[in-house]
Parts: C-alpha cells; structure tokens; sequence
C-alpha cells in the first residue's frame, strides 16, 4: 500500500501543534515539511536547526502518527555568484544533520537554473549548467553520505535536470548510493509534451524506476497565457488518470511514500479519496 501523505504548508494555517491533528484526520500518515513554508513563524536558518528543534517535531509527528516523508530544501545550487552559493550549500549541509535527528530518512531538492534568479532560461538546458548543477551538488551529496541520509532531487521540466534522462545522467556521473529521485509526473510537463504524458511517465519509469524513493501526486490546469500548465490539487485538472504511476508504486515500491501537492485545506481529502480509488483499480 502506497502511504499517503500532505505537503504540510497546503494544510491549514495553524500552529504545527494544532495541524498535525487535523492532517491525521484526514487519513494521511505522511508529511513533505519544508521548514521556511510550514513553520513560518519560526527561524529556519543553519544556526537555529538545533538537535532540540529536531528532537520536539520529531516527538510531535510520532505522536500525532505522522512520518516526516521527507524535509524539502529547493534552493538553486546553480547559482552563479560564489557567497550566495556557499550559503546555499550550508544550508543543505544542516538540513540533512538535521533531517538525520528527526527521523526523517530523505532531503528533496529540485535542481536550479543557472541565474540568480532561480528562473528557468534557455542556458537551463545546456551541457555547462548540467555540469556546473553536478560540480556544486557533489558536496551535498557526501554530507547526506556522511549522516546516513538520502538526498532526492526531483526533475523539473524548467529547471536544469528536466527529464527523466538528464536525471539518469546525474545518478550515473555522481554514482552515490545515498542519491535517489523524488519522482513528480506532473513536473516533467509542458505544454508541448501534455499530450503524449503516458510517453513521459513510462520513460521516468524505465530509467529512473529503480532510484525512485518518494512521489509527488498532483494535477494540472492548461492555461492559454504565456501557454504554460498550472498545478492544482490531484484530480482537479486534466491528469485523469494517475494509473501507471500507481501501478508502478504497487508492484515495485511497496509502502513508498507519496505525498499530496497543491490540495487545499478544503479539497485535499476528496484529492486523497480520487487516488485510493484509482490504486484500487490497478
């Protein structure tokens, strides 16, 4: 059985004390938490990432039985200016000592483009952003060897690794046990691929099938503007059918982890009920 779960920032906006319940309620037994989004009112910076801290959200998500399926840090390790990248990469050096304390076997990360502006541009594509996104992330990755951690990053149609081959080429050139994929189909789309999605999921699948360590379920919208697709809550858009992502995660990954991704507080459990439905029909 798949164990679903919620992107805690998409859950209502309450104290993580007071959250956490309402979350369980709902029937999720996971949680994606990014610090800076679900714990706004509280620092999130290296200094404050102490084994305290770790230690009272890990107590509270075991009390509430909630698994933190994974501690995002989507910061861009592509970034061309040499200070900001070396905060950047501080930063991930203390999500995963921090991830290690709470119980929490998985940093996410998605890949960067090479601008300040962590927005995507042609170069996003190029061999040099490739390898320059490869050369800054090899550190993190022997830190999260170091702390007994897995680091995921999750292709992006936008960003530097935008399928499912260029992931296949960073799992190959940093050949690190510790470094798997959080797999987002949605992701992978644009408007010029939508069509042929069942094209795209099978080869993510045939490539990166046996890396895959968690997955992200959501929908999209097409918007004419700027001819870009916009994500919402699964079975809310034009996916449909989420079939041979979940046929996968039955055979091949019993028990994975998948959470939610843009649900809302309203209509995350009717999002919840269109994929079990959906598993069960598998």
């Amino acid at each position: 059985m798949i164990q679903f779960g919620l992107r805690l920032h998409d859950a209502e906006k309450l104290p993580v004390e007071q959250v956490l319940p309402l979350v369980r309620q709902k029937g999720f037994t996971c949680a994606h938490v990014a610090l800076s989004k679900s714990f706004k009112e509280l620092p999130c910076t290296p200094s404050a990432l102490t084994p305290g801290y770790a230690l009272y959200l890990r107590h509270l998500f075991e009390k509430n039985g909630i698994d933190i399926a994974v501690l995002g840090n989507y910061l861009n390790l592509a970034h061309p200016d040499a200070d900001a990248l070396h905060a950047i990469q501080e930063k991930y050096y203390a999500h995963i000592r921090f991830a290690s304390l709470l119980g929490c076997g998985m940093v996410g990360t998605e890949t960067g483009a090479p601008n300040a502006e962590y927005k995507f541009c042609p170069e996003c594509r190029s061999d040099e952003a490739l390898a320059t996104f490869i050369r800054n992330f090899k550190p993190v990755v022997r830190c999260a060897e170091q702390y007994g951690v897995t680091i995921a990053i999750e292709p992006v149609v936008k960003h530097i690794v935008y399928d499912a081959r260029r992931a296949r080429t960073v799992l190959d050139e940093i050949g690190s046990p510790n470094l798997q994929i959080l797999f987002d189909p949605v992701n992978l789309l644009n408007m010029e691929n939508v069509d042929h999605r069942e094209e795209v999921f099978a080869e993510a699948i045939e490539l990166l099938g046996k890396d895959i360590a968690m997955i992200h379920f959501k929908d999209f919208l097409r918007k004419d503007a700027g001819g870009q697709l916009a994500a919402t809550g699964a079975g809310q858009g034009g996916m449909e059918d989420y079939r041979t992502i979940l046929r996968f995660a039955k055979q091949e990954k019993p028990y994975i982890f998948a959470t939610l991704e843009n649900t809302t507080p309203e209509n995350a459990v009717e999002c919840l009920n269109y994929l079990k439905k959906q598993y069960d029909e598998c």
